[in-house]
């Protein structure tokens, strides 16, 4: 036990370097949010005195923001030189700096990656796989997939559903809708069902679309096709309306993506935004945000749902209370060493030690922006 101490206490932080690589998309996202064939990730490598080098990686959606983040990450990296690996007292520390900056955006996006890759180092000092570091076991976790069904042609929606299911054996899809009419949403869900069967469940997301009046038309109408959820109808912080909206609809509500850190978190819940939450890793404040959100969610009853970075959403939902669906996407794959793949409807977290991300270097370097 104390040669275990002696070597943690010898694990202080020497230096963070970051990356961004630009991968493309097998298929590209059309939707509400824009329309992308490309996925940025910013790559971090936090390096020990000890030389445990530990490994997160950010999604920020668009290309042109990811060097920004990276400006954040180099300008507040000073904070951490020389210290322990203490990701709980290095996050608080970490915040109280940045409150004249601002806790939400791109600051807190910022410390998310910095505190995921502490984490990670702090598991491989003692050996661990993140997932036991955190008091869980390796295990499975059912997932849904997220790889496509956007805003697509109706006649292409029914083919893309079976290659999504064959992926992984997935027994849940998500399906984007807000389309021109409510009939070419229900013609969607149909197209579906066609395909796949009505044992698939399926997931449904808007991306914050619709003003409250349309949301609420458009989700009465769907009310009855026998959803898994309703995701971000309006714009992700309205929480006032997100009450009013689910307390008038039957399918379960679903926020939680945009969220950003677990007080901000505690207002949805205590508000009754929604019936189930999805918190995004880049947002809610990487590992430590995710496990403060997810002892309220598990608290208040809540389904708790994950948002993107698999491979490491699914070693903090094997750790949450009321754990629901992992959101499997390969979004990330082309650039890790090592795939995470689903089967029969799971992804299954394993031994690794640490948190199961290393680099395709190779892959890095063939997409690296410069």
């Amino acid at each position: 036990m104390s040669e275990n101490l002696s070597t943690l206490q010898g694990q202080k932080i020497k230096n963070i370097r970051s990356r961004v690589v630009s991968v493309p998309l097998k298929r590209p996202i059309v939707g509400k949010v824009g329309s992308f064939t490309k996925w940025p990730l910013v790559l971090i490598d936090l390096e020990t005195h000890g030389g445990i080098v530990g490994k997160s990686y950010l999604e920020p959606y668009v290309e042109k923001l990811a060097g920004s983040i990276v400006g954040v990450i180099d300008a507040i990296a000073q904070i951490f030189e020389n210290k322990p690996l203490g990701p709980v007292d290095l996050y608080d520390g970490a915040m109280k700096t940045l409150h004249l900056n601002g806790r939400e955006g791109i600051t807190l996006i910022a410390q998310s990656g910095i505190d995921i890759a502490i984490w990670d180092a702090l598991a491989k000092s003692v050996n661990l796989p993140l997932v036991s570091l955190l008091g869980g076991t390796p295990g499975k976790i059912r997932a849904y997939n997220t790889n496509g069904l956007w805003l697509i042609p109706l006649d292409e929606i029914g083919h893309q559903a079976e290659s999504l299911v064959k992926e992984g054996g997935f027994k849940a899809l998500k399906l984007r809708l807000g389309r021109e009419t409510v009939a070419m949403d229900k013609q969607a869900i149909r197209n579906i069902r066609e395909a796949v069967g009505e044992d698939i469940l399926i997931m449904t997301d808007f991306n914050q679309g619709f003003t409250v009046s349309e949301a609420l038309q458009r989700m009465h109408a769907l009310d009855d096709e026998g959803l898994y959820w309703f995701e971000e109808p309006i714009v992700y912080d309205d929480f006032y309306n997100y009450t009013h909206i689910t307390k008038k609809i039957k399918t379960p509500i679903q926020i939680g993506e945009n969220i950003y850190g677990s007080r901000t978190f505690q207002k949805a819940v205590l508000a009754r935004a929604a019936d189930m939450y999805m918190p995004d890793l880049m947002r809610i404040g990487g590992v430590t945000g995710w496990m403060r959100a997810a002892a309220i969610a598990g608290a208040s009853g809540s389904p708790l749902s994950s948002h993107l970075y698999t491979p490491l959403s699914a070693q903090l939902l094997r750790v949450s209370e009321s754990a629901d669906w992992l959101e499997w996407s390969d979004w990330a794959e082309p650039i890790l060493e090592k795939p995470f793949p689903a089967n029969n409807g799971f992804a299954v977290v394993d031994d690794t030690v640490g948190n199961g991300i290393e680099w395709n270097e190779t892959a890095v370097k063939k997409y690296q922006l410069k």
